[in-house]
Formats: C-alpha cells, sequence, structure tokens
C-alpha cells in the first residue's frame, strides 16, 4: 500500500499566512492604541492639561439690563474634551447694580438641583420643589435650601456681559464645583 504525498507547499503558504495576518494585526492594535491614548497620556505628562482654564462666554448687553430687576438671560457655552467638542445653552439670573456691577446666579436650587424662578409680586426667587424662598442678593429666607444662591464668576468688557459656567453639589452647606 502506498500513501498519497500531503503537498506541503500549501501547509507552508498556510502557516505563513497566519503568521503575516499576526503581525498585521499587532501593529494595528499597537496604532490604534497610540492614536486612542493620544488625550490620556497628554493628561499625564502636560501640566497645562491638568490646569482647569476658565472660558469666558458672551451673554448679552449691560446697558439694556433694568438696574435692580433679575433678569433671566440664556446663552451658548462652548466646552472642549480631548476629541468632543459640545456647545450648551445654560441659563442664568442676572441682576444689574449699577453700569459696571452685576451679580450673576446659577439658575439651580442649592437644595435638591430644581430651576428656581423669580416672582415679581413678592420680590423672591422662588424654588417650585421644595418651597425654598432667597431675597434678590441671594440670601435664604426660608425653606430646606442649606446655602444661598450660587454665584457665578462674571465680567463686564465693553458692555457686554461676559460669564464662566460652573456647576456645583447641591444638598450640603458649602459651595463646592461638581
Amino acid at each position: 500500500m502506498q500513501e498519497e504525498p500531503q503537498p506541503l507547499s500549501v501547509d507552508r503558504f498556510s502557516a505563513a499566512r497566519r503568521r503575516f495576518l499576526k503581525f498585521l494585526i499587532g501593529i494595528m492594535t499597537f496604532f490604534m492604541s497610540v492614536l486612542l491614548g493620544i488625550p490620556f497620556i497628554r493628561a499625564l505628562i502636560s501640566p497645562e492639561a491638568r490646569i482647569t482654564r476658565r472660558t469666558w462666554d458672551r451673554v448679552g448687553d449691560v446697558n439694556s439690563l433694568p438696574t435692580g430687576q433679575p433678569v433671566r438671560m440664556n446663552f451658548f457655552s462652548r466646552s472642549e474634551d480631548a476629541y468632543r467638542h459640545e456647545t450648551t445653552i445654560h441659563s442664568v439670573w442676572v441682576v444689574k447694580h449699577s453700569i459696571d456691577k452685576v451679580t450673576v446666579f446659577s439658575p439651580i436650587c442649592t437644595h435638591l438641583g430644581c430651576y428656581f424662578k423669580w416672582d415679581a409680586g413678592t420680590g423672591h426667587f422662588e424654588c417650585p420643589c421644595h418651597g425654598s424662598v432667597f431675597s434678590i442678593d441671594g440670601k435664604v429666607l426660608g425653606g430646606p435650601a442649606p446655602r444661598p444662591l450660587d454665584t457665578l464668576p462674571a465680567k463686564i468688557e465693553n458692555g457686554e456681559l461676559l460669564i464662566s459656567w460652573e456647576q456645583f453639589k447641591v444638598g450640603i452647606p458649602e459651595k463646592v464645583p461638581v
């Protein structure tokens, strides 16, 4: 009985092809890992990446605001995080004291994070969720709110109001950024 010889060239070709594909997949995995890991590596190496830069967003004309009367204003804020760019609409309460002095309140109640409103009849900010009441300068007048309203950094340049948006933890007595 005679055995049929197996073709050796096909086995060698298959083994060489498998080695080549393993090598190719390894190279592609390496380059994809490096590409996706750049933001992480930059955060570890670069000290300025760890520093949060304050961004100023234009809100509106200060001259058009009434003095001593809270006004709700909306503005667009653009944030960047590595490859992700996002534009968000924020709302704030602005109280103009003079042509060059304003107070900007976050619209989020310090109790549980509900959005409060201004009641012109009572002259107070009121939270509809749990009944917290705040004066025009943000002090707690009643209700379960643990601290005054959160103010936001603001500045006036050439008659334009600029705000730096921040969020704070709710339900605690200290003003702690999120």
